[in-house]
């Protein structure tokens, strides 16, 4: 359990940091936006293969965007912290866009471990006789 409040809080601070930090460019092109995004994915692909489930890959992904998104909206005075730029758009959809990828990866892996049948649990090779 604290494993999973781990990576949804590991993409709370990834949304939190991104925010304030998205807008760094080399040339016009927005490189800590797609950095951000690139590091959500990964952390997705990452935290499910870690876990062993789905669950692992999609919480950081919920925690990313409810960080993001919360801070996209505006203020009583209209103050927003990702703006209405080629960078913010870059963040935000792109992250969504990465997110969701890695929520569909982290549900189209299909771990298989040594010694462990999924549908026996574990140690059910050797107990066929079948070398692992």
């Amino acid at each position: 359990m604290a494993a999973y409040v781990a990576l949804f809080l590991l993409g709370v601070m990834q949304g939190l940091i991104g925010c304030f930090q998205y807008s760094h460019s080399l040339g016009g092109i927005p490189v800590m936006s797609l950095a951000f995004c690139a590091l959500l994915l990964v952390t997705c692909v990452a935290g499910a293969a870690g876990m062993g489930t789905a669950l692992g890959g999609v919480l950081p992904a919920i925690g990313w965007m409810a960080a993001s998104f919360v801070l996209t909206l505006p203020t009583a005075e209209g103050s927003v912290v990702v703006t209405n730029t080629t960078a913010g758009e870059w963040y935000l959809y792109g992250g969504a866009a990465c997110a969701a990828m890695g929520i569909v990866a982290s549900f189209g892996l299909r771990l298989r471990r040594p010694g462990v049948d999924q549908r026996r649990g574990p140690g059910a090779d050797q107990q066929r006789g079948v070398d692992a």
